[in-house]
C-alpha cells in the first residue's frame, strides 16, 4: 500500500524495510503531570485544583492498567472485566450524583466531561461502558426514581458493585423509539408484565440491573423499570461481528412475560419518558466529550507518528501537507473542546436545553469523523494496523457518530429550536 506522504512529495517509492517492527509505533502521552497535548487552548484551566488532581489520577490508571489491554480486547471483542475493580477504586462513578469521594454535591459537568474525554482518549469503548453505567443507567434512576429507589440502587452502583445497563432502543425503533415503542408493560396486581425486544443494549451481557423502558398498555405512557440482569423470561444475546466499539458488549434483549414488582417501577418525578429525556440531554452532552477525546487521541497519535516517520531523509512532520493535516485536526479538537465545555457550563447553570446538547453532539461527532480520517490518511498504510493506534479510533468513530442521536436527528432538534418549525415527519 502506497504511503500518501510519499505520493504527495513525488519521487520514487523507497524500498520497504525488511523488519516491520522498525516502523514507528506512536503512543499517547499519558504523563499525569502534563496536560493533554491536544488541549492547545488549555481548556483544562477551567478545572479546579482538586478536579485536576482527580483527572491526573485517572490518567495514571488508564496508562498503567487500561492502555496495555485495549488493542487485544478490541481484536477479541471482549470487555476486560478486571477494569471494573480498577474504576471502582478510583471512586468516580458517583460523582454526577454527589456519591463519590469529592463531597456530597454533584460534580460539575465540565469536570465529568473532561473525565469522559480522558477515558475516550485511551479507548472509546471503555468510555462507553463507563458512560452507560454512570450516565444512562444511574442517571435514569436518579432522575426517575423515588428517594427510596435512589438509596436502594445508586450507592452500590456508585461503588460499581452493581453494574447497570439502559434498555431503550428497539429493533424497529432508534430515533423514533419514544413515539413508536413496541415493548409493552401490563399491570397485573402488584406486578408489571413486560413483553418486547430491545437492541444495541450496551453492558447488558454482564449487567446486574437493566433499566427497561416500556409502553404502559393502559395509559400509553412510556415508563421505566429496573429489571435484574437474570430476570426470568429475559433472554440476552451478545451482538457479534461489530466493526466498531468492539470492546463494548452490546446485546439483543428478548422480554417474554418478564414480571417486575411495582416497587421496581421508576416512580419519582414524572415516572415517564420525560425523565429519560432529561437523562439523554446530559448523556448527549457526555457523548460530545467522548467524541472530543477520541479525536484528541487521533491527533496526538498522528503528531507522534509524523515526528518519527522519515521519508526522503527527514521526518514527514516537516512536509507542508502533513502540517496542514495536523493543523486541521488540532482546529477540530480545539473547537470541539470549546463547544463541549460551554454546553457543560450551560447544563450546570440550569440553562442547557436539548438543542444545546444536540448541537454539541452533532458538531463534535462530525469533527471527530474528519479528524480520525485525516489521522489515518497521515499515517498511510500503517494506519490500518491495530498496533499503530490510529486504526482503532478510526473504526470506533463510526459508532460514536451514530449513537446518542444520529447527526440527522440532532440537526433537526437544533433546527426546530432556531426556526420554531418542526421538520420531524411521523
Amino acid at each position: 500500500m502506497a504511503d500518501p506522504a510519499v505520493a504527495r512529495q513525488g519521487g520514487d517509492m523507497p524500498e520497504l524495510p525488511s523488519d516491520f517492527s522498525a516502523l514507528p509505533r506512536p503512543a499517547l502521552d499519558l504523563d499525569p503531570d502534563r496536560d493533554a497535548i491536544a488541549d492547545f487552548y488549555d481548556y483544562a484551566d477551567l478545572l479546579t485544583g482538586d478536579e485536576v488532581a482527580t483527572l491526573r489520577r485517572l490518567r495514571s490508571y488508564l496508562a498503567r492498567d487500561v492502555a496495555p489491554l485495549v488493542d487485544d480486547a478490541w481484536e477479541r471483542a471482549e470487555f476486560p472485566m478486571q477494569l471494573v475493580k480498577g474504576f471502582a477504586e478510583l471512586d468516580l462513578a458517583g460523582l454526577p450524583y454527589g456519591l463519590a469521594g469529592m463531597g456530597d454535591e454533584p460534580a460539575r459537568r465540565v469536570f465529568t466531561g473532561f473525565l469522559h474525554a480522558e477515558i475516550a482518549r485511551v479507548d472509546p469503548s471503555v468510555n462507553s461502558f463507563f458512560g452507560i453505567h454512570t450516565g444512562l443507567a444511574m442517571g435514569s434512576i436518579w432522575a426517575g426514581g423515588t428517594e427510596e429507589q435512589r438509596q436502594r440502587w445508586l450507592p452500590a452502583m456508585a461503588r460499581m458493585e452493581t453494574i447497570g445497563a439502559f434498555g431503550l432502543t428497539e429493533p424497529h425503533g432508534g430515533s423514533d423509539v419514544a413515539g413508536g415503542m413496541e415493548t409493552t408493560a401490563r399491570r397485573d396486581g402488584d406486578h408489571w408484565v413486560l413483553e418486547g425486544d430491545k437492541r444495541w443494549i450496551g453492558n447488558a451481557p454482564f449487567a446486574d440491573v437493566i433499566v427497561i423502558w416500556a409502553r404502559d398498555l393502559e395509559t400509553n405512557e412510556v415508563r421505566g423499570f429496573v429489571v435484574p440482569g437474570d430476570a426470568e423470561g429475559m433472554t440476552i444475546a451478545k451482538i457479534e461481528g461489530k466493526t466498531a466499539l468492539r470492546i463494548v458488549q452490546n446485546a439483543d434483549i428478548a422480554l417474554r412475560g418478564v414480571r417486575v414488582p411495582d416497587e421496581d417501577r421508576l416512580a419519582g418525578g414524572a415516572g415517564t419518558f420525560a425523565d429519560a429525556g432529561g437523562v439523554l440531554r446530559v448523556t448527549r452532552g457526555n457523548a460530545s466529550w467522548g467524541a472530543t477525546g477520541t479525536q484528541m487521541a487521533a491527533y496526538e497519535l498522528a503528531l507522534s507518528y509524523a515526528r518519527q516517520r522519515e521519508q526522503f531523509g527527514r521526518p514527514i512532520a516537516g512536509f507542508q501537507l502533513m502540517q496542514e493535516l495536523l493543523v486541521q485536526m488540532l482546529g477540530n479538537v480545539t473547537a470541539s473542546l470549546g463547544m463541549a465545555s460551554r454546553n457543560a457550563q450551560l447544563l450546570d447553570a440550569g440553562r442547557g436545553s436539548d438543542a444545546h446538547s444536540a448541537l454539541a453532539k452533532e458538531f463534535c461527532a462530525s469533527r471527530m469523523r474528519e479528524t480520525v480520517a485525516w489521522a489515518r490518511q497521515l499515517v498511510g498504510g500503517n494506519g490500518v494496523i491495530l498496533g499503530n493506534g490510529v486504526a482503532r479510533y478510526f473504526a470506533d468513530a463510526e459508532a460514536l457518530y451514530s449513537f446518542e442521536g444520529t447527526r440527522e436527528m440532532n440537526t433537526l432538534i437544533v433546527g426546530k429550536a432556531i426556526t420554531g418549525h418542526s421538520a420531524f415527519v411521523r
